[in-house]
C-alpha cells in the first residue's frame, strides 16, 4: 500500500510544485494564444470573463475604489488566488495524488470555456488551454515524483530514531539537489515562454511603429483657438486641456487591443441603404473636423476625475451615415469595437449638427493605443458607455427596441445625456491659515453649456463664483472664487447652473443607472 509522500516535505516545498506546475502552464497558454488569438490567452480569457460576468455593483465598486487602476487591481487578485490555488493543488498532488492534477484539468476547462466565450472565437480557441493544462499537469508530475523519489531515498537511508522530526509528526526530508534544479528550470522556462507568448500576443511593437509613422492630416474646419482665459489661472488648478497621458481610461479591455491602420475597417451595414466597409484611406480622403470636446464617464462620482477635456481630429460621423443612408424608424446606432464591446447610441445624437467625431487625433497627435488608435468615437453630451466606443470596427443601424448593448444589458439606462454637474479642484490641502484663500474648480455640462456656478460657505447664502472663459457648450468650463475665510472649521460647496437654467441638485444618486447627482464639497480647518 503507498505510504502518503506529503508528509515527509514540509507544506511550502509541496505548495511550490502546484505553484511552479501552474506558472509552467500560464506560460504555455500564452504562448499558443500567440499563434492563434489574443482573446484565446486562457488568463486573459478568464479575466474577461470575470469582468463580463460581475454583477453591477462589484463592477462599480472596483471603479469607485481604484478608479482607473481598477484592471490591475483585478491583476492583482486574480495573481493571488491562481498562487493560492496552484500552491493547494501541490499540496493536494503528494496527499491525495491525482487531486492536484485534478484541478489543474479543471483549470483548463474553465479557461477553454472562456475562450470559446470571447468575440469572434473559433474551436482551435480552446488549444491555448488545453495545452496549458497538459503542460502543468506534467511538470506537478514531474516535481511530486522527484519529492516522492526524495522521500523514499530518505526514509529508506535513515534510522527510525534519526527520522527527523520537529514534534508535530511531519518529518523534513531536505529538497535534493535534483529537484532544486527541476524546479528552477521549470520556473525559469516558464518565464520566459510565457514572456514570449506576451511579446508576440501584444503585437505592440508593429501598433506602435504604425503610430509613430502616421502623420495626421490637416483639419478641413480646425477647432476655434483656445484663447488664455479659457484657464482659470490659478496655481494648482485643473488645466483646460487635459494632456493625453492624464486623460481617464475606463474601458473592459483587460488586453488593449492592438490594431494598425491598414488592418482597420469599418463595416456599416443594418437598416440602411447603402451597406458599406470603410478603409483607413477611405477615412483619410473625407474632411477633417476638429473640435475641443469633454468626455465624462458615467461612473463617475460626485466630485471625481473620470472626466477630461481633450482636441480631437475626425470624420463627422453624420456624413457617414448620411452616405449610408438611414432608413425610417432606425433610432440606434449599435456600434462594436475589435475586442467585442458594444454601445448603442441614439441616432438623434449624431444627426442633430453636433460634433459628433469618427476620431483619429487627440491632442496633435495620432489617437493613444489605449485611448482606441486608430479609430475611436467622441460624441459630446452623452456618457462614454453610449457614445465612445473604441477601436470602433463595425456599425449596424437598429432600433433600441432590437439589441442591447454591454453596460445597457446590465442594467444602464439607454440613452445616458451628460448630467450638470461642478467640482471642488483647490486647495487640496485642508489645513489653511486665516485670510484669503482662492478656490477653484471645475463645471460641465456638455451640449448645453454653463451659464453659472455657485459657491456656499458652511450655510450661508449662494454666492457667485468667477467663470473662465466660455470657449463651447461641449467643453467644461473653470471657476474660482476668492473667500476670505475666518478660523474655524467650514464646509465649501459648490453648484453649477446652465445656459437651459437647470440648477445642478443637491439631491444625492449612485452613477447607476444614468449618473450620479448631488453637490461636491469640501471641509477646510482654517487657523
Amino acid at each position: 500500500m503507498r505510504h502518503a509522500p506529503g508528509r515527509r516535505v514540509p507544506i511550502p516545498v509541496n505548495a511550490l510544485t502546484g505553484v511552479i506546475a501552474v506558472a509552467a502552464a500560464l506560460g504555455v497558454g500564452e504562448l499558443v494564444a500567440a499563434f492563434i488569438s489574443p482573446e484565446s490567452s486562457p488568463y486573459f480569457a478568464v479575466g474577461s470573463s470575470v469582468v463580463d460576468h460581475s454583477p453591477l455593483w462589484m463592477r462599480e465598486w472596483a471603479i469607485s475604489t481604484f478608479g482607473t487602476s481598477d484592471k490591475l487591481a483585478l491583476f492583482v487578485v486574480m495573481g493571488v488566488v491562481i498562487v493560492i490555488l496552484a500552491g493547494a493543488c501541490g499540496v493536494a498532488e503528494r496527499r491525495r495524488p491525482p487531486i492536484g492534477s485534478i484541478v489543474i484539468v479543471v483549470f483548463a476547462i474553465v479557461g477553454v470555456v472562456a475562450s470559446l466565450g470571447r468575440p469572434g472565437a473559433s474551436a482551435t480557441y480552446m488549444l491555448p488551454s488545453l495545452f496549458a493544462g497538459a503542460a502543468g499537469v506534467i511538470a506537478l508530475r514531474v516535481l511530486v515524483g522527484i519529492l516522492d523519489a526524495d522521500a523514499d531515498t530518505t526514509r529508506a537511508h535513515t534510522a527510525p530514531s534519526e527520522h527527523p522530526d520537529d514534534g508535530t509528526g511531519v518529518l523534513h526530508a531536505p529538497a535534493s539537489r535534483r529537484f532544486v534544479l527541476t524546479a528552477a528550470g521549470i520556473a525559469a522556462a516558464a518565464v520566459a515562454v510565457g514572456a514570449l507568448g506576451r511579446t508576440l500576443l501584444a503585437g505592440a511593437a508593429k501598433t506602435i511603429a504604425d503610430r509613430n509613422a502616421l502623420r495626421l492630416p490637416a483639419p478641413a474646419s480646425p477647432a476655434p483657438p483656445v484663447p488664455a482665459s479659457a484657464d482659470i489661472g490659478v496655481p494648482g488648478a485643473t488645466p483646460f486641456v487635459t494632456g493625453n497621458a492624464d486623460f481617464y481610461r475606463i474601458d473592459t479591455a483587460l488586453q488593449v487591443p492592438q490594431l494598425t491602420t491598414g488592418d482597420w475597417q469599418l463595416r456599416v451595414h443594418g437598416m440602411v441603404d447603402n451597406e458599406f466597409t470603410l478603409s483607413w484611406d477611405d477615412l483619410l480622403a473625407m474632411p477633417m473636423t476638429e473640435r475641443l470636446v469633454t468626455l465624462t464617464c458615467v461612473s463617475n462620482e460626485v466630485g471625481g476625475d473620470l472626466i477630461g477635456n481633450a482636441r480631437w481630429l475626425g470624420v463627422a460621423m453624420k456624413d457617414l451615415l448620411d452616405r449610408a443612408g438611414v432608413r425610417p424608424g432606425a433610432n440606434m446606432l449599435y456600434s462594436t469595437s475589435s475586442d467585442g464591446w458594444t454601445c448603442g447610441t441614439p441616432v438623434s445624437a449624431i444627426t442633430d449638427n453636433r460634433d459628433a467625431l469618427l476620431a483619429i487625433g487627440m491632442n496633435g497627435q495620432p489617437l493613444p493605443v489605449e485611448h482606441g488608435y486608430p479609430v475611436r468615437q467622441v460624441i459630446p453630451g452623452l456618457y462614454g458607455y453610449v457614445s465612445a466606443t473604441k477601436w470602433v470596427v463595425d456599425w449596424e443601424l437598429t432600433t433600441f427596441d432590437k439589441a442591447q448593448a454591454y453596460w445597457t444589458s446590465r442594467g444602464w439606462s439607454q440613452l445616458g445625456p451628460i448630467k450638470i454637474s461642478s467640482r471642488i479642484d483647490r486647495p487640496s490641502s485642508s489645513d489653511l491659515p486665516a485670510g484669503q484663500v482662492v478656490l477653484a474648480g471645475t463645471s460641465w455640462y456638455q451640449h448645453t453649456g454653463i451659464a453659472a456656478v455657485e459657491v456656499r460657505i458652511d450655510d450661508g447664502p449662494w454666492e457667485q463664483a468667477t467663470l473662465a472663459a466660455d470657449y463651447s457648450d461641449d467643453t467644461w468650463r473653470p471657476w474660482k472664487y476668492v473667500w476670505q475665510a475666518g478660523a474655524g472649521q467650514h464646509r465649501v460647496t459648490c453648484r453649477a447652473i446652465g445656459k437651459d437654467g437647470a440648477v445642478q441638485t443637491s439631491a444625492t444618486a449612485d452613477p447607476v443607472p444614468d449618473g450620479a447627482t448631488g453637490l461636491d464639497s469640501r471641509t477646510y480647518s482654517i487657523s
